[in-house]
């Protein structure tokens, strides 16, 4: 493993981390100031290549990469400041779409977005 893609790995660890690749790379400047930000959008696309992180698009906002890529979750958004929270509902989102509404696919993945107003915006509304 190159000292690049280490320093991004180490930026992405943690729970709820959902950080765009402008911030992993100020992050990562302060663990390796000559990395560039080219690298960074590099290691972070050979990360999603290889599964290792989860790219999230949200509502016309930068990507973010989400390293829980190896346990199922779904996404809960805050609608004005876009903060991202993994969450775990019950049930099978898959088992949910009812054979009438598969038109006759085979469904490989599902993606829930639960958007919604978090703590801090709806205090200061």
């Amino acid at each position: 493993m190159t000292a690049q893609r280490r320093v991004v790995a180490e930026v992405l660890d943690g729970d709820h981390v959902h950080l765009t690749a402008d911030e992993v790379h100020a992050r990562a400047v302060t663990r390796l100031p000559e990395i560039s930000r080219a690298t960074v959008y590099n290691t972070l696309g050979e990360m999603v290549t290889l599964g290792e992180v989860i790219e999230v698009a949200t509502d016309g906002r930068a990507k973010r990469y989400d390293p829980n890529a190896h346990r199922p979750h779904q996404h809960l958004v805050c609608g004005r400041c876009g903060a991202i929270r993994d969450v775990h509902p019950g049930g099978d989102p898959l088992a949910d779409l009812p054979d009438s509404e598969r038109f006759g696919f085979t469904i490989s993945d599902v993606e829930v977005t639960y958007r919604g107003i978090c703590p801090s915006c709806a205090t200061t509304a």
